[in-house]
């Protein structure tokens, strides 16, 4: 990786541009449009003016007809851009805080330390998988019409909006903003949950506002309550929810009021990465979102939620002690891991059966960040890197999957590689990786997180084997189904190559830091001393 220098102006941009690059893409789209003009009266067949003219409105059954439009909408292919600004700028970040340390602009209200720049490669990567499958998918739901110009439109005006979101509570140091953009990834993705306006979808949309917003409230309290204790120990107002202020003073924070908000603060956020009790939403949601915001969702939105947790959780072990995120975070990912094996064995949809396997590897990320010592918080990191890579190239497949069977249904759908080779290899060799096969680095990863639980003491080496015995289940559970729907006879179907491109590199990435972490090594060191793995 390249050092940039420059200084306070260089910092700056390459803290702005992950979350403002989005943003202005949007505003392209969104420039860049469909506006459509009403039908005149005298243009609709008799039926349907007969209905115009009722005072109920009535919903009428029928294929929606193509938009008006007075302009032609942006290409989609303009999607990339923000994918690889993000990685560009994570690269360069990446390079300036392993050598010279963080990095802050606007007067600390942007700050990057190793963290910031590991998620920033992360949530770049799984963008550019997600947004390079995007224009294939979004062809097959035009010719089957579940797609047209202006949903289209609604389409990249979202996921960019969502991506300036997630970039956003990655990189700013204030608290309240991280919230707020959490909170702002809710409201984005639940228009895209609901993108196909059927009557499973828009449920699933509203099952996850309600849950999200649950969770979310509680964690605006968990906030609200550290305000408060470091008010209480002398903080100034500005610098309350600053997040380098409070570890450097977390000592001085009243213990019962932070640890009722670290509690209320790990409950809310983990409701967004998918942990028990607040996790309801995480299957219905994904599997009725869009191919590739599934993939954003699942590849990197729980991963930038429990980054939100690690960063609580040093000012945690500052206040309070080890001891009691540990035994929090510990108990809640074995309950989450027992939970998403048990419906895994009993999954018959592969779409829940990739949402419910989500489930079981944030919990293995929370039982490393339980575990707390340096190769545990470094594993941890490279789970988050290597469950994003493997996940999105997934669900992206699954996409291609749902739009050639018609169905999600695993025991509708045989003959895969007969059918479509490439793209089933690619699913297939997804969910060898999500296993933790090698070379893939879920393999490196489980491993690191194993033998971290084992070194820790008796009380975490039995909770690192009993997760063990649980990843088997949903080992099982996986292999089953997905070699189920692979295998057979089957009539060989059409692949496009601009929809293969994006799950071969992300497949071939993963597979490489399986194998070693080359110039990352040194960030990933860094990423880990900076949430408490010293």
């Amino acid at each position: 990786m390249l050092h940039l220098s420059g200084g306070a102006t260089a910092s700056a941009l390459l803290l702005t541009a992950p979350a403002a690059v989005p943003l202005a893409v949007a505003g392209a789209y969104a420039l860049a449009g469909p506006r459509t003009r009403r039908p005149a009266a005298a243009a609709l067949p008799r039926a349907r003016r007969a209905e115009t003219t009722e005072a109920v409105p009535v919903l009428v059954a029928e294929k929606p007809e193509p938009d008006t439009a007075t302009r032609r909408p942006a290409p989609d292919r303009a999607g990339l851009v923000s994918p690889v600004v993000i990685l560009t700028c994570g690269s360069l970040l990446a390079a300036d805080v392993v050598d010279g340390g963080p990095r802050t602009a606007y007067s600390g209200l942007l700050r990057a330390d190793g963290l910031t720049a590991w998620m920033l490669l992360v949530v770049g990567a799984v963008a550019l998988i997600a947004c390079g499958s995007s224009p294939s998918y979004l062809v097959g739901e035009r010719a089957a019409g579940r797609a047209n110009d202006r949903t289209v439109w609604h389409y990249h005006v979202l996921v960019q909006a969502f991506l300036a979101a997630m970039c956003l509570a990655v990189v700013t140091a204030n608290l309240g903003v991280l919230w707020v953009a959490i909170e702002t990834t809710t409201i984005v993705t639940a228009f895209l949950v609901g993108h196909r306006r059927t009557r499973t979808s828009v449920e699933a949309a509203w099952k996850y506002v309600v849950i999200c917003s649950a969770g979310i409230a509680l964690a605006f309290l968990g906030t609200v309550l550290i305000y408060y204790a470091a008010r209480q120990a002398g903080i100034s107002e500005a610098w309350a929810l600053d997040w380098p202020t409070l570890v450097a003073r977390a000592d001085r924070l009243d213990p019962a009021v932070t640890r009722l908000g670290i509690t209320l603060i790990i409950l809310g956020f983990g409701a967004k990465a998918g942990l028990i009790p607040l996790h309801a939403w995480l299957p219905d949601a994904h599997s009725q979102a869009p191919a590739p915001v599934s993939a954003l969702m699942s590849g990197v939105l729980l991963s930038v939620a429990f980054a939100a947790i690690l960063r609580y959780r040093v000012i945690a072990d500052a206040a309070l002690g080890t001891g009691f995120t540990r035994v929090l975070l510990a108990s809640i990912a074995l309950l989450t891991l027992a939970l998403a094996a048990g419906l895994l064995l009993a999954q018959r949809d592969y779409k829940r059966m990739l949402a419910y396997s989500s489930m079981e590897h944030m919990s293995l990320i929370a039982l490393a960040a339980a575990i707390g010592s340096p190769l545990a918080l470094s594993a941890a990191l490279l789970h988050i890197a290597g469950h994003g890579l493997a996940k999105s190239v997934a669900f992206c497949a699954s996409g291609r999957i749902l739009q050639l069977t018609g169905t999600a249904r695993i025991g509708r759908v045989r003959g895969l590689l007969a059918q479509v080779p490439s793209t089933a290899g690619l699913f297939g060799l997804a969910v060898v990786a999500l296993m933790a096969f090698p070379p893939f680095s879920l393999f490196a990863s489980e491993l690191g997180i194993a033998r971290a639980g084992f070194a820790a003491g008796a009380g975490l080496g039995w909770a690192t084997a009993i997760a063990l015995l649980l990843v088997l289940l949903a080992f099982a559970a996986l292999a089953l189904r997905t070699a189920r729907m692979l295998l057979g006879p089957g009539t060989p179907a059409g692949e496009s190559p601009s929809a293969l491109w994006p799950l071969a590199m992300g497949l071939g990435a993963c597979a490489a830091l399986g194998v070693t972490a080359g110039p990352l090594t040194d960030l990933l060191h860094t990423a880990a001393r900076a949430i408490g793995g010293h």
